[in-house]
């Protein structure tokens, strides 16, 4: 199994390296994607390196993305290669996971209308005028859709992101 994380400078630390290594632990293969392949830097000064550009991505190489908050993802949803990614694994049913600002990313990959969805309070609005029911909740579940609200709610949302890794890998027994 393969896994995607989009991100760019800026990403939130935890939100960043909270997933990368708890998909790791379950034997995920994870790649990080950034416009340009290289080491990103995080909102908190850490180094990481995108393996990947996106440029370089092809959306059939993976089972899942990823996308931290922080001021990344107002990078990340400028990129047409990266919203198509997120696209197309979304309606393949893969799990698509966003976390604090990282919905901006679903938002302008338009596949938030009538979904449930949590985020953080500051995008609240966005996520509302894009057609989504806003919840208050640590994280919310819509059918393949994993959303969280940030960095304290980080233990819920891998909670329900590896439980759909783990359905997805009963799929393919």
């Amino acid at each position: 199994m393969e896994a995607i994380i989009l991100t760019a400078d800026g990403a939130e630390d935890l939100e960043l390296f909270y997933p990368y290594y708890r998909l790791q632990e379950e034997g995920i293969t994870v790649d990080v994607a950034a416009p340009e392949k290289g080491e990103i830097t995080t909102l908190g000064g850490k180094r990481l390196e995108a393996n990947v550009s996106f440029w370089d991505m092809h959306p059939d190489e993976y089972d899942l993305v990823m996308i931290p908050g922080g001021n990344a993802p107002e990078r990340v949803r400028q990129d047409e290669r990266a919203l198509e990614l997120t696209r197309r694994l979304y309606e393949a049913g893969n799990p698509v996971g966003a976390v604090n600002h990282g919905p901006l990313v679903l938002i302008s990959a338009e596949i938030m209308e009538g979904k449930r969805a949590t985020c953080a309070s500051g995008i609240r609005d966005d996520l509302m005028k894009a057609g989504a029911q806003c919840v208050e909740e640590p994280v919310a579940v819509d059918d393949n859709l994993i959303t969280g609200r940030g960095g304290s709610d980080l233990p819920a949302f891998c909670r329900e992101m590896m439980r759909a890794v783990h359905e997805l890998l009963e799929q393919e027994e």
